[in-house]
């Protein structure tokens, strides 16, 4: 069970993440409702990274799973959105970090940059508060995570 702690780890932030965004009420910012979860969601692109380093290509599979068990889990609209857009900017995350021949941190952090705008805006979008505003505070919360990491690992 050791070998796939980051595989089990990313599943399980898929669903939590999903079920925070019904439970966990939206901020004011600027002139916007900021959804505060999403800076989990930044995280959750950097454990997509580490389950991939461990697991391959089936960490597509994993990807499913986390949003099959949001569904039923969370509520089946955020679910749906969040399913949506994760497929797609996980799928290009995905693409990014296979095609991309550099060091894992570099990889991160580039895969992070592509694929959490369309994360952000597309899910935003589904669940009728697309906003730029919001889109861009989602995205820098997002890359927040996706640095911390990228420095983390130039330290070691």
């Amino acid at each position: 069970m050791a070998q796939y702690k980051f595989s089990l780890i990313y599943i399980l932030s898929i669903v939590l993440v999903n079920i925070g965004f019904v439970y966990v009420p939206l901020i004011p910012l600027f002139d916007t409702m900021y959804p505060p979860m999403t800076v989990a969601v930044g995280l959750i692109f950097i454990l997509r990274d580490y389950a991939q380093k461990e697991i391959g290509h089936k960490v597509l599979g994993a990807m499913l799973i986390g949003g099959l068990l949001s569904y039923v889990m969370a509520d089946p609209y955020v679910a749906v959105a969040s399913l949506v857009a994760f497929i797609v900017s996980e799928t290009v995350d995905w693409g990014v970090y296979t095609l991309t021949d550099k060091p894992l941190r570099q990889r991160i952090l580039l895969s992070s940059l592509i694929s959490t705008p369309i994360d952000s805006g597309l899910f935003l979008y589904m669940i009728g508060q697309f906003s730029l505003t919001a889109t861009l505070v989602m995205f820098v919360s997002k890359m927040l995570g996706a640095l911390a990491v990228w420095h983390w690992l130039a330290k070691k």
